[in-house]
């Protein structure tokens, strides 16, 4: 009797080893992965909602792709210790993952990320074109007019123009778009504050909205880093005195959809309250999304007895003290050209 006994229990102990090495191969062998007709590339793709047990998240591998049985999977989660560890999100598994890499990055949280590039001088009408025509976002902002989009996104009484930092935002796949601009508007936040903590002594701005409208101005003006910084001065020395800014960019951003690409007299001599030549002071809003060169050249204009700046046409920009200056400035590179 003794003598069966322990030739069950040696086979027993054989077939549990067996097991086990079966399973470490398992956990180490590359899944056969087969993604959806509508997934991107090769990867499989699978999204773990909030509060799914161990369970529902092997079946849903399974049925995003992961070919293998779900108890099995289930079973892994189980024994590896980590099965309550398994965090929601969106994720994709390319070719080659193994169970255990599997596991290790739902554990890790390892997301499948998308971006969304906003870019400076966009207004908001380019910015919600960017948001709609991304297909990793969930549209929950659709049929949202411009005027209820900050009521939206919890700031009411808000303009939305200028709000949001141009930058490029990194965000998990099916996040809703509303969140994705939540996050460039407290970017801006931070961004206009601090510019606005480091307001030059005599400054003509008197709030960190007016600091924000002038800089999308500055924005709209130059592209150049070095300029910058004297087309603010140049602003800033119109408003010390009540003159008026005289500025392309404010005219064409109230003409809106109906600019057709080329400002016209009629147009200078037209009020409205974006006309920067018929009406003293900045415009009621900002005209675009600065970046933060031009919030710190707004912030810390450069010190300059220049009046008056015109283009030279090669994205610079000459600079002038007096009339006198400027219209022989204008004629050598406007009329002449």
């Amino acid at each position: 009797m003794t003598r069966w006994l322990l030739r069950l229990l040696v086979v027993a102990a054989v077939g549990v080893t067996a097991l086990w090495a079966v399973a470490q191969w398992w956990i180490d062998r590359p899944l056969s992965l087969v993604p959806r007709p509508d997934a991107e590339g090769t990867a499989v793709e699978l999204l773990v909602e909030p509060g799914m047990s161990a369970r529902a998240v092997a079946a849903a591998a399974v049925r995003a792709g992961v070919q293998t049985d779900e108890r099995l999977l289930f079973a892994w989660f189980r024994f590896s210790g980590d099965a309550r560890l398994i965090k929601a999100g969106s994720y994709e598994f390319e070719p080659g993952t193994t169970p255990r890499q599997l596991l290790g990055k739902l554990v890790r949280g390892e997301q499948a990320l998308r971006s969304l590039t906003l870019v400076e001088g966009w207004n908001i009408r380019q910015v919600l074109a960017a948001v709609q025509a991304s297909p990793h976002l969930i549209q929950d902002l659709d049929g949202v007019p411009v005027d209820g989009l900050m009521a939206r996104l919890e700031r009411p009484q808000m303009h939305p123009e200028g709000r949001f930092f141009p930058d490029t935002y990194r965000f998990p796949k099916r996040t809703p778009a509303s969140a994705v601009l939540r996050q460039a508007a407290e970017a801006m936040d931070r961004r206009l504050a601090a510019a606005w903590e480091s307001l030059a002594q005599g400054s003509p701005l008197r709030s960190p909205d007016e600091l924000l409208i002038l800089a999308s101005i500055i924005e709209k003006e130059t592209g150049r880093e070095e300029d910058r910084p004297l087309v603010a001065g140049v602003f800033a020395n119109r408003l010390r005195i009540g003159m008026r800014l005289q500025t392309d960019p404010t005219i064409i951003y109230g003409l809106g959809e109906a600019f057709d690409g080329r400002l016209r007299r009629v147009h200078l001599q037209t009020d409205g309250p974006y006309n920067t030549y018929t009406r003293a002071g900045l415009p009621p809003t900002p005209i675009a999304m600065p970046g933060e060169a031009s919030l710190m050249a707004a912030a810390r204009p450069a010190s300059t007895r220049a009046m008056y700046f015109v283009s030279r046409g090669d994205g610079s920009s000459q600079f002038s003290a007096t009339l006198q200056e400027h219209n022989a400035a204008v004629r050598r590179y406007i009329l002449n050209r």
